[in-house]
């Protein structure tokens, strides 16, 4: 991936003309992968923020598109390479690993350069991506050097939901469990991250089912609390684009947590923390003692996990072995191992290990 910034391109849409003399601001859209997150940074869009070109180009798991920038996109999977992190990876200590690539100075200059070509020409950029979550303080930093204000947009969707969308549209075997736990370990951790933005810039939290039910209510209410000025002065022809691009059918995946057969203190944890989020997205609900409740549950997940993988030891230097074993099998043609191993085996293995084998066997995923 070439870290030099893209060249922006020519201004156009609402607003852009004065780009030069407005404030700057960048909504930088958070959350799980499959929470709605795509159709809240492509109502941003319609409604005249600007997204950096070029788009990842819609497929069949998002026929309406993505609304993310290609360039952030690749910018994040070389950073979570070499942090040997995975977008939905359930780890804590993952998070000090993201934090440690986020430091580097060459990565601000590449993304501070890339962000600010792009505000010369549009004032109000919406950047989304699910993996943008590993590196919010990384983001925050870059958008000040680039002069603009940044701001935070968190959604929530039902966490059953989620994992019953991520198995669906990707085809996700790493089971139920897994893509929970690392529901948890993001929403805990991007709510700390974001509480900075309280007193310099904002943040918002967002219901997916409510964007769908009442978008104007919803994204009039975000833009006020954020001061999103393309949002507050939309035009009808804008208003009608967002009226045929939001569809209530969207909500394509209904499950509940019941549904999941999660391990019980799992269960419990998930249902506590949405019931916490929740509040976040009311009006005055962003409060000293729903923060409190949501570090106490960050630190009782990071408990659980801890327990999890010292009892689970055993599997795991089992399936580290059997991956030795394996690979040094003269018969097995390169980069044909990995399809050999069960995936009962596979899934006890770390990200770390398996992205550590992949690299081994010149495979990029």
């Amino acid at each position: 991936m070439n870290a030099a910034p893209a060249a922006p391109e020519p201004s156009s849409g609402p607003g852009t003309e004065s780009a030069t003399t407005e404030p700057r601001t960048v909504l930088f859209v958070a959350g799980a992968g499959r929470s709605g997150t795509s159709t809240f940074a492509g109502l941003m869009k319609l409604l005249g923020m600007h997204v950096p070109q070029p788009e990842v180009p819609a497929d069949d798991s998002n026929p309406k598109g993505f609304a993310e920038p290609q360039w952030s996109v690749d910018f994040h999977d070389r950073l979570l390479a070499d942090a040997m992190v995975t977008v939905s990876d359930s780890r804590p200590v993952a998070w000090f690993e993201t934090g440690r690539v986020s430091t580097r100075e060459p990565e601000r200059i590449a993304a501070a350069d890339w962000l600010g070509g792009h505000l010369a020409s549009h004032p109000e950029l919406v950047v989304k991506d699910p993996r943008l979550g590993w590196f919010l303080a990384l983001w925050r930093v870059v958008a000040v050097r680039a002069g603009a204000r940044p701001v935070f947009a968190t959604m929530l969707r039902p966490p059953a939901e989620v994992v019953g969308s991520k198995q669906k549209y990707y085809q996700n075997r790493l089971g139920s469990a897994h893509l929970a736990a690392s529901w948890l370990n993001m929403l805990l951790h991007v709510e700390r991250a974001t509480r900075e933005s309280v007193t310099d810039g904002g943040r918002a939290f967002v219901r997916y089912a409510d964007l769908l039910d009442d978008w104007t209510r919803v994204t009039m209410g975000v833009a006020r609390r954020l001061d999103l000025q393309a949002v507050l002065h939309a035009d009808q022809e804008n208003l009608r684009d967002v009226h045929r691009f939001i569809d209530p059918s969207l909500r394509r995946v209904t499950v509940s947590l019941d549904d999941l057969g999660l391990p019980r203190r799992l269960h419990t944890l998930t249902e506590e923390a949405w019931q916490q989020l929740n509040h976040l997205a009311d009006p005055d609900g962003d409060t000293a003692e729903v923060r409190e409740a949501l570090d106490q549950l960050r630190d009782a997940y990071v408990e659980l996990y801890d327990e999890s993988e010292a009892i689970s030891r055993s599997s795991v230097e089992a399936a580290k072995t059997e991956l030795k074993r394996r690979l040094r099998a003269p018969e097995e043609p390169r980069g044909s191992v990995a399809d050999k191993i069960p995936h009962d085996l596979r899934a006890k293995i770390p990200p770390s290990v398996r992205s550590g084998v992949r690299r081994a066997l010149g495979r990029p995923r």
